[in-house]
């Protein structure tokens, strides 16, 4: 199968790329710079990755997440419909829902996203669930949750090196559940989507089966390394003035990294297993994790 992928320099699109051509796919970049899109329109499929990512400090203006991430899939999906490539399967985000999960989320809950980012992401998905497609096409989104893996850099990046330098992990009084997406299992799912036709078209949500907490993020991490854990319970309230704090001179403990790492933020992902006729995927979460992290002391 011969596969179109944009953002293909990104950490997905690098892994992704990589084993597709490990299980004999024929892989095409592809740029949305350019001002006419030329792609080979006889490909089997698009997977468009490229976009702006969620940034994390809010110093990005908010009219660049719907020039990247909204005008140009529009653009990108427009002549998707006009070629005879069968498949588009667009990487949206769970952030396109909701930026805080009380409950666990799925594909029907409503989308109320806060973020420019997030709402970008929407605005892309409803374009592309507003259009009539031919009967012989198929658009997948997926919406991922927190990905990882060798070469990832940010909060898992951030949390190994506080534990390596054996800086005492200061929010141990926090209890979640959160559910993550190593890069394997990701993989894994987009060549079976790519594979299998019995899989409809519609959004999908991408995560591992388990669930962790933070807390036992710190443990596997000092699991890897080595280490003992060293934790202190401060509480609740002393943390989030901190993280105030740190919002206003740009500190890597602010509200939204305190956020990530103590909300709960449940992902399920029933529907693409259901699609795929699959109980399990091939890793678990702990074993991603672990993973992700030996790549961190190879650095």
């Amino acid at each position: 199968m011969n596969i179109i992928i944009t953002g293909i320099s990104g950490f997905v699109g690098q892994n992704l790329s990589n084993y597709l051509r490990k299980k004999s796919f024929l892989i095409d970049s592809l740029s949305l710079r350019n001002q006419f899109l030329n792609f080979n329109s006889n490909a089997d499929a698009i997977v468009h990755l490229a976009g702006k990512a969620h940034d994390t400090k809010g110093i990005n203006d908010a009219s660049e997440y719907f020039a990247i991430n909204t005008e140009l899939t529009k653009k990108l999906f427009d002549a998707f419909l006009k070629s005879n490539v069968k498949d588009f399967i667009y990487f949206s985000s769970v952030k396109a829902v909701a930026d805080n999960v009380s409950d666990i989320l799925d594909e029907d809950i409503e989308p109320k996203p806060k973020t420019p980012y997030g709402q970008s992401k929407l605005s892309s998905e409803e374009y592309l669930l507003s259009k009539e497609i031919p009967d012989d096409k198929r658009v997948i989104i997926i919406r991922p949750c927190m990905i990882h893996g060798p070469g990832n850099k940010g909060n898992l990046n951030l949390l190994y090196n506080v534990i390596k330098n054996r800086i005492p992990y200061p929010l141990a009084a926090f209890h979640n559940e959160r559910s993550f997406l190593g890069i394997d299992n990701l993989n894994f799912l987009i060549e079976k989507i790519l594979l299998s036709k019995k899989i409809t078209s519609g959004i999908y949500n991408f995560a591992d089966d388990e669930v962790l907490s933070t807390n036992e993020l710190i443990e596997i991490i000092s699991s890897v390394l080595n280490k003992k854990k060293v934790s202190i319970a401060f509480h609740k309230e002393i943390i989030n003035t901190v993280a105030k704090v740190g919002d206003l001179i740009n500190l890597p403990m602010n509200s939204e990294n305190v956020q990530k790492l103590t909300e709960n933020y449940r992902v399920s992902n029933k529907k693409i297993k259901l699609a795929l006729e699959i109980d399990k995927l091939p890793n678990t979460a702990q074993k991603g994790l672990e993973k992700t992290i030996k790549s961190f002391k190879k650095k």
